[in-house]
């Protein structure tokens, strides 16, 4: 749907604006429309490899109550808010996409440069219509990517008031949703890599938080051989076992290229080893080469490239020590090259571990 199509559907038969959006400058509400979006998503769950159990949570959290509300009320009720958390190229933003693609409702997908504005005041009104919108179309779902950028912690000093200001709003908003509500079904859900940066009061407003690890040992050769597949163009002699060689040298590789040296880096460095090889060949003749002159992908391909891209550590690994007597457990966030930070013991409680 066009922001005009949007705006249509919302103005309804007699032309006019529902109430909830009367009072709200109109400019403010076409820009929150073009956020919607357009048509399904086509990211399905199997796209996504690994992270089984997560996808298996998000769909009992999220999908389900979205598909069958009747269903799921009273001690059923799904939570008002859900924060997806873990390192970059887990597939945070990859599980929101097919949220879209699997419920029947109005899908919001907001960056933190959608809520900004060089204009004071106006990022509040943006999130104020963004909700009063989601309300107008429900049942929606807002997913929010790198929300700390919007939700960092409260400064009781240095921080600029405008930003204190949207904070406010989006809370005050993010107390209003409830996707069991008859009234308001809305839901967010916010991704983030840097969780402890949010402001504590927004983790209050999403009490159910799912930590996305980095790729298992399965989800990367799924990685592999997804990336190598036939629309590859890619021709290579690897077996199960060359795979498994490969997979493990690659422990601590995310899914998605964010720093140079995640699992798709690694197998584009890869391909390249045959290209280099028939160059060596054939530098004369380069302009004519061809696939058919490409030996086959091999191991030692993989193997050349892994010493010369680093392994990509995470810059917050989360590490458990959860000892005998529930009051000693604690969960350790460790910035690298930063001074170790302690989360509560409440927030672990709020915390669900999905393992890959």
């Amino acid at each position: 749907m066009s922001r005009q199509t949007v705006v249509a559907t919302l103005q309804g038969l007699d032309g006019e604006l529902p109430e909830a959006l009367q009072k709200l400058d109109p400019r403010i509400v076409e820009m929150v429309c073009s956020e919607i979006l357009d048509g399904k998503s086509s990211v399905q769950w199997d796209d996504i490899a690994g992270q089984d159990q997560a996808k298996r949570l998000v769909q009992e959290l999220v999908v389900w109550p979205m598909l069958n509300p009747h269903l799921f009320k009273g001690a059923r009720a799904p939570p008002k808010g859900l924060l997806l958390f873990g390192p970059p190229g887990t597939g945070k933003t990859l599980i929101g996409k097919a949220i879209a693609a699997n419920i029947s409702a109005t899908f919001f997908s907001i960056s933190a440069s959608s809520l900004t504005s060089k204009w004071i005041g106006e990022g509040e009104k943006m999130v104020r219509a963004l909700f009063a919108v989601a309300g107008c179309l429900q049942p929606s779902v807002i997913f929010i990517d790198e929300i700390d950028s919007v939700l960092s912690a409260r400064k009781s000093e240095g921080e600029h008031e405008a930003s204190r200001r949207l904070k406010t709003e989006m809370l005050i908003q993010m107390d209003g949703c409830d996707p069991s509500a008859a009234d308001r079904r809305v839901l967010l859900v916010g991704a983030t890599n840097r969780p402890e940066e949010l402001d504590e009061a927004a983790r209050r407003r999403m009490p159910k938080q799912l930590y996305i690890p980095l790729p298992c040992a399965a989800a990367r050769s799924a990685m592999i051989e997804r990336q190598l597949g036939p629309a590859s163009g890619v021709s290579t002699t690897l077996s199960v076992s060359d795979i498994a060689k490969i997979v493990e040298k690659t422990a601590g590789y995310s899914g998605k290229h964010t720093a140079g040296s995640d699992m798709r880096a690694l197998v584009q460095e890869a391909c390249q080893g045959p290209v280099r090889d028939a160059v060596a060949l054939h530098a004369h003749k380069l302009a004519d080469l061809s696939e058919a002159d490409l030996r086959p992908l091999i191991l030692r391909d993989f193997q050349a490239r892994i010493p010369m891209l680093q392994n990509y550590l995470p810059s917050l690994l989360f590490t458990f020590d959860v000892e005998d007597r529930p009051h000693r457990a604690r969960v350790s966030a460790l910035k690298l090259g930063h001074n170790e930070s302690r989360m509560t013991w409440s927030y672990l409680l709020s915390m669900t571990l999905c393992s890959c």
